[in-house]
């Protein structure tokens, strides 16, 4: 059996919270951050197992950024 060491960012977005992994482009949510991290958990499983070929991106240490955009 193989084991990933996989990172998540979790927000709140209105009243509920979602997460996404930064490694695989898969996302969940939950009523509490508790809640999209086992959702997240469960939805990085079943992709593994649909997937033979994963795209998988190597994270070290991710920081968050700010920024502003102007657009049309």
């Amino acid at each position: 059996m193989n084991k990933l060491n996989l990172k998540a960012a979790v927000w709140k977005e209105g009243s509920h919270y979602v997460s996404q992994c930064l490694n695989i482009d898969v996302a969940s949510f939950g009523d509490s951050k508790k809640e999209a991290l086992d959702n997240l958990y469960e939805a990085v499983k079943l992709y593994l197992e649909d997937n033979n070929k994963p795209k998988f991106v190597k994270v070290e240490r991710p920081d968050v950024a700010s920024f502003s955009l102007k657009y049309a």
